[in-house]
């Protein structure tokens, strides 16, 4: 178990986020998001958070839907995404911890994007709402005020790569892993995309299969299956993707949590592939 006091960079557990509420350096951010219904996530925080909690739209905040051709869920700008952080009392010395109703998707990306920032103490809370709930842990509207300084930073280019750089990639034999179920993966359904299938060369590791009951599994039987996956690889030669650069940022996070850095991210990912009808795209497993 993780101590009060250390720095968490991938998972916390929520009995011990609870013993850390207070902490001035901690930055809880809700990523309650719902592609059904995009206003629900915002509407359940209002109603209750945890303690101090800020909210991040998966579509305001943590992506540009105003750049097109670059997947569903476009990567943001960095200073227009700091300027965020700043507004959610987060600086570049906060404990960050980020956590969503579901399987840890949305947190994820909200870790990825802080990661690619440079900043290393931001976790996702292993369980999310639901855990911390069913533990009866405490319930707020209450929210941290705005930074009082300015957070500056600039994303690592090189973990981010788009659909040029991706077909350069498996070009010169990288490895390109797709987080998508496997049936999409397949090419047997698309409940989202224009065109089922997948990219020529890709493999596919279903973002799910990183957890058990809904929390992560353990790191040494993530670093096995990781492993097995990547083959002698080192992991700064995979590229994650999935529909739209946000489910793949689990893969990412499992692979820290197993020990395994520097995995990049196909930020337009399927939609963004797709963006070009010349791109080839295969089926089948």
């Amino acid at each position: 178990m993780e101590g009060v006091m250390a720095g968490w960079t991938t998972l916390v557990q929520a009995d011990v986020l609870s013993v850390a509420l207070g902490r001035p350096d901690l930055a809880i951010v809700d990523c309650r998001f719902s592609l059904q219904d995009p206003v629900l996530g915002e509407q359940a925080w209002r109603q209750g958070h945890l303690p101090g909690a800020a909210y991040a739209h998966l579509e305001r905040d943590l992506s540009d839907m105003t750049r097109h051709g670059a997947g569903r869920h476009p990567w943001p700008d960095a200073a227009t995404f700091c300027a965020k952080l700043t507004g959610w009392g987060i600086t570049p010395s906060s404990q960050v911890v980020a956590y969503d109703d579901r399987d840890g998707a949305y947190a994820a990306r909200l870790w990825f994007l802080l990661r690619t920032l440079g900043h290393e103490k931001v976790a996702v809370l292993d369980g999310g709402w639901s855990r911390w709930t069913s533990l009866g842990l405490p319930v707020s509207t209450l929210t941290r005020p705005p930074a009082s300084q300015r957070y500056v930073a600039t994303f690592d280019g090189s973990r981010l790569l788009d659909a040029a750089a991706v077909e350069a990639h498996l070009a010169n034999g990288g490895m390109l892993v797709d987080a998508r179920a496997a049936a999409r993966f397949r090419g047997e359904e698309e409940p989202l995309d224009r065109v089922a299938g997948h990219v020529p060369g890709a493999i596919n590791r279903p973002y799910t299969q990183n957890l058990t009951e809904g929390r992560f599994k353990a790191p040494m039987q993530l670093a096995d299956e990781y492993r097995a996956l990547l083959a002698g690889r080192d992991p700064s030669d995979v590229v994650m993707m999935c529909g739209s650069g946000v489910t793949a940022c689990h893969n990412i996070l499992a692979m820290e949590r197993a020990g395994l850095r520097g995995a990049k991210l196909f930020t337009g990912s399927w939609s963004g592939w797709l963006a070009d009808p010349r791109r080839p795209v295969a089926t089948g497993a």
